[in-house]
């Protein structure tokens, strides 16, 4: 139930942002910066820009064009299948209140280094980047997550079955 009414409630929020503040998205917009603001903190030089033919954002590097934030970087799609799984799983009210705000934030961080990382990574490594955009860096955040589900089941679901 969670999942249905959170990703409802997603596509709502995505038809509602029509790009006139914040394009493509206020999240996606905010990734995209957070994403810049590292890679500049690590010495390269980047550009954001908004892309001319769909909604997304263009990332460009020392004047290389290498990658497109788009909704689908955001995470949100994979927090709310953490807080699915976790609210299917629940304990008690304040411990997964807490799992679910600390989680989600966790996985928002690793996303916005693994989208860095794969940025760098396709700049120095320009012929790993199928492998890398296919199968590396989405094992990073699923596999992220499935860590978080198992740590969640063997350490705070079953203070509920002790507790009854």
């Amino acid at each position: 139930m969670v999942y249905v009414v959170g990703s409802v409630g997603y596509k709502f929020y995505l038809q509602l942002s029509d790009g006139s503040l914040y394009y493509p998205d206020y999240i996606t917009r905010l990734v995209g910066l957070q994403c810049e603001a590292l890679l500049n903190s690590f010495g390269y030089q980047v550009q954001l820009l908004p892309h001319p033919d769909e909604p997304s954002l263009k990332l460009i590097i020392n004047g290389v064009y290498l990658a497109r934030i788009v909704e689908g970087c955001n995470a949100l799609s994979v927090i709310i299948l953490f807080l699915s799984f976790i609210v299917a799983f629940a304990s008690n009210l304040k411990t997964t209140l807490f799992y679910m705000l600390s989680g989600s934030v966790l996985i928002y961080a690793i996303n916005i280094l693994r989208i860095v990382l794969l940025v760098m990574a396709s700049y120095h490594y320009p012929e790993y980047d199928k492998i890398l955009h296919g199968v590396v860096f989405p094992l990073i955040i699923y596999g992220f997550m499935f860590l978080l589900w198992v740590f969640w089941v063997n350490r705070f679901a079953n203070l509920k079955k002790a507790n009854e």
